[in-house]
């Protein structure tokens, strides 16, 4: 099973294909789109979804799973960030890929077991289960929780 895992943002977005085989996980590529401060944000959604569709269209996964939007203060972030969760969900199911949504309290407890981590426990965890000689980045450290918790979560149901 490959997933694509996505932490969507509206400064970074976090990627993450990861592959179960037999017990272990494996790293296929991971990273960060990073959109430049002043971008329009039309320009910043095209990007995120040009460079998504790519991965997909390279790395071929079974499935993309993408973090939920979580509770916050501030709506226009929140907004921002629903339309880069929009352009990363079109950029699998153009692809006719499964679309998976995770809470990041099911994120959290299904990689560190707990829902109420902290982001550095998340990314030593992360660390730890993809065997990374080095702390992997945030966005990219929580993309590939999303990934692992699809494939915990989907044992026995692949989609």
């Amino acid at each position: 099973m490959k997933i694509l895992g996505i932490d969507p943002g509206s400064i970074v977005t976090g990627y993450g294909v990861v592959e179960k085989r037999q017990e272990r996980y494996i790293d296929i590529r991971h990273g960060e789109i990073k959109i430049k401060r002043g971008s329009l944000f039309t320009a910043a959604l095209e990007k995120v979804y040009n460079e998504l569709f790519s991965i997909v269209a390279e790395e071929k996964p079974d499935a993309v799973a993408i973090e939920n939007i979580f509770y916050g203060k501030n709506i226009k972030s929140l907004i921002k960030q629903g339309h880069v969760r929009g352009v990363a969900i079109l950029a699998g199911s153009k692809h006719h890929l499964p679309v998976f949504e995770y809470t990041p309290l099911e994120i959290k407890k299904a990689v560190v077991g707990y829902g109420r981590a902290e982001k550095i426990q998340v990314q030593k965890m992360v660390q730890v289960i993809m065997n990374f000689s080095e702390l992997p980045s945030e966005d990219a450290s929580d993309a590939i929780a999303v990934a692992i918790c699809h494939i915990n979560h989907r044992k026995n149901d692949p989609m």
